[in-house]
């Protein structure tokens, strides 16, 4: 089965690795296909040992692209998801593929540049208005190019602003193929500007020349959801765990524990309920 050829981050998730059990007992499981912004921002490597000791039930992460997470899922490759691409996840459920889609948290996108902003962009609050003078300037641009919750927003974006960024940019636009970290490393690397979602800057190290420059428009608000794969995908699908781990993600121990997750003091995802949808 696909499930097991998978690249899996498995997190062990008590000190020291699985509690021992009882001979032959199988460990409970379920596989989550996810976003790498909320595995690279340790979201949750901060979260799952909480659940795990609560439940007993181990998470497997797929972190991946939103696109590549919501076809995982339609595949019957993953027990649940937990993605950003609200469009993408009503289609999901509207298809079949899911059940039960409910809000867990948001945070939102930042475009970020090099201090020496040649695009003029520092202080902007529009974000439409930031890509029009990237444009105008030629400017580099660091897209992810890989079909995740970050990069369907950046090309909503360029439309909404009426570019193409491709034609307007020519090779100044980079389309990577890559998640957030790596991408914000070629960004540090080559000068560029970017979008990023905020819980991955806050934990990104190596930033080099590159601060945020814009933020805080409506558009670039960041809302995350979670759905459990139809268990009609087959009888491998672990629907009773899966059940339990989107009952808990959304229950007041799980905002309490996204809620719970910072860098620097700073908290990266504002549990659904806390912060209003835009």
């Amino acid at each position: 089965m696909l499930r097991r050829r998978l690249l899996v981050l498995p997190l062990l998730l008590a000190a020291g690795g699985l509690p021992a059990g009882p001979a032959g007992a199988q460990t409970r499981a379920i596989t989550v296909a996810s976003t790498t912004s909320t595995e690279q921002s340790g979201l949750f490597g901060h979260i799952l040992p909480i659940f795990r000791r609560e439940t007993g039930i181990d998470v497997r992460v797929v972190a991946v692209g939103t696109g590549q997470a919501l076809a995982i899922g339609a595949k019957g490759d993953a027990d649940a998801l937990l993605v950003h691409d609200r469009a993408g996840e009503d289609a999901f459920v509207a298809a079949g593929h899911g059940l039960d889609r409910r809000d867990v948290m948001a945070n939102d996108f930042v475009v970020v540049g090099p201090a020496a902003d040649p695009a003029g962009l520092r202080g902007l609050r529009d974000a439409g208005e930031a890509l029009a003078r990237i444009a105008r300037a030629r400017a580099p641009f660091a897209s992810r190019g890989d079909d995740s919750g970050t990069h369907r927003t950046e090309q909503r974006l360029w439309k909404g602003a009426g570019i193409d960024a491709r034609a307007a940019l020519g090779p100044a636009y980079r389309e990577l193929g890559q998640g957030m970290g790596p991408t914000l490393n070629a960004a540090a690397a080559m000068d560029a500007y970017t979008l990023a979602d905020r819980a991955t800057w806050a934990s990104f190290r190596n930033r080099q020349g590159l601060e945020i420059l814009v933020q805080g428009d409506p558009a670039l608000f960041n809302p995350y959801g979670a759905i459990l794969v139809n268990p009609a995908k087959g009888a491998h699908i672990r629907a009773a765990d899966a059940r339990t781990w989107h009952a808990w993600l959304t229950s007041e121990r799980g905002r309490d524990a996204i809620a719970s997750h910072r860098v620097g003091g700073e908290p990266l995802f504002v549990p659904a309920g806390t912060m209003p949808s835009q």
